[in-house]
């Protein structure tokens, strides 16, 4: 192999690099965590209204105690 050969393969693997990483995710999903008896609706609604959406940028794990 000659030189011209190798320093063109170097340089091809490093500018193609960045190309070959994983997308970054879209953003960041909170998670509330609840312990109580009841319902989780109006938490759920009020939550939307203020911009958070179930499954897209939020996750609530609710339990009954």
């Amino acid at each position: 192999m000659d030189r011209r050969a190798f320093m063109s393969g170097i340089a091809g693997g490093l500018l193609a690099a960045p190309l070959a990483a994983g997308a970054q995710p879209a953003g960041k999903i909170f998670r509330i965590g609840i312990l109580g008896l009841g319902s989780p609706e109006l938490l759920r609604q009020t939550l939307r209204e203020v911009g958070y959406v179930e499954g897209l940028n939020l996750a609530i794990e609710w339990r009954d105690a």
